[in-house]
């Protein structure tokens, strides 16, 4: 068959031209689509104003509380500062009380001696350095309160037994606030030993020998309290748990009682410098250094005067040291007693004081 480009027009005229009717009339006619409402996404529906009432007041009642709250935690926190205060104040008032007893005690037995005429005060010590006038002699008292164990401890003459030294250069080589002769001795071979029984450093020096004839054993225990007296055997020695301590005659006060002065040492020598060493009630310790002009008992004081001193002192237990040229007392870096040799005599023990 044969096919004209006639007739292939004529049929695709026919056949498209519904489909161009259509665009015509879509074009030509005003149409407009409608969706219905549920069609689209709803807002969330407003809440209604009861419940909007309800939370305002919760919100009110919520910002009352805390303002309450605030109100009763800054009461609250300036009654605990007030408090603390107050409990601050108790116990310093407190700490003052129980101090009390002890300053009104000091007082009393400082006022007994006179007025200081120099004073050392450091967390380690307090040393009060008093000059003492009498009829027939004149010295120093060294009152001693000692705050810590390192305060004082006793010493040998050049660190060796058998070594002396005096009092001074003792002082000045451990760098002591103040220093006092100790215990007696005895020549041997140009050496000289402590006398009898002698501790250091809890340890005894040379053993211990029973009490014999007038001699006594004076020193500080663990506790750092002076401990002294006659002693029988080492165990009883022993019991006092002494630290350091020397020996010689003879005791002169116990208990605040004057004690029976040997008939020797009543009169050999009558007068003669003295060093002696006594304690307070409160573990306070005092040393007496009497001067005198030399050994010959014309000067100086008697053990008689001596007890009666301790006693006007208010002191409990009394024991004399080393006397006569030995006698030297240290202060602030100076001999301020007046040896009767001259220049301070060479001693084996001292008592030395630290600040």
């Amino acid at each position: 068959m044969r096919v004209t480009v006639k007739r292939i027009n004529r049929f695709c005229l026919l056949t498209c031209a519904p489909f161009i009717g259509l665009v015509v009339w879509l074009l030509a006619a005003d149409l407009s689509v409608t969706l219905p409402d549920d069609a689209f996404p709803q807002p969330a529906a407003a809440p209604a104003a009861a419940n909007a009432d309800k939370l305002a007041a919760g919100l009110d009642q919520a910002k009352q509380t805390a303002l309450a709250t605030a109100k009763s935690l800054k009461k609250s926190i300036a009654l605990y500062a007030a408090t603390n205060k107050s409990m601050g104040a108790i116990v310093a008032i407190a700490d003052s009380q129980a101090d009390r007893p002890y300053k009104i005690y000091d007082r009393r037995i400082t006022l007994k001696i006179g007025a200081p005429a120099k004073q050392i005060d450091s967390d380690n010590i307090r040393a009060q350095l008093f000059v003492v006038r009498a009829q027939h002699f004149t010295g120093y008292a060294l009152k001693v309160k000692l705050k810590s164990p390192d305060a004082m401890k006793m010493v040998l003459g050049q660190d060796k037994n058998g070594g002396a030294e005096t009092t001074l250069a003792a002082a000045r080589r451990y760098g002591a606030i103040a220093g006092v002769n100790a215990g007696g001795f005895a020549d041997d071979g140009g050496k000289r030993y402590p006398l009898s029984t002698t501790v250091m450093n809890g340890s005894y020096l040379n053993g211990f020998d029973p009490s014999f004839k007038d001699l006594f054993f004076v020193g500080m225990n663990d506790k750092m309290e002076l401990i002294g007296g006659k002693y029988a055997s080492e165990d009883q020695l022993d019991r006092e748990n002494p630290r350091f301590g020397a020996s010689f005659v003879p005791v002169l006060l116990q208990n605040g009682r004057a004690q029976p002065i040997p008939a020797k040492w009543q009169s050999s020598p009558l007068r003669a410098p003295r060093t002696i060493i006594a304690n307070y009630k409160d573990n306070q310790l005092l040393f007496l250094v009497i001067d005198g002009r030399n050994e010959n008992g014309s000067s100086g004081a008697t053990l008689a005067e001596a007890q009666i001193l301790l006693q006007r002192f208010g002191a409990i237990d009394g024991y004399n040291l080393d006397g006569g040229g030995s006698s030297t007392l240290v202060f602030d870096g100076r001999v301020v007693n007046h040896p009767s040799d001259g220049t301070p005599r060479p001693v084996p023990t001292h008592f030395l004081f630290f600040g």
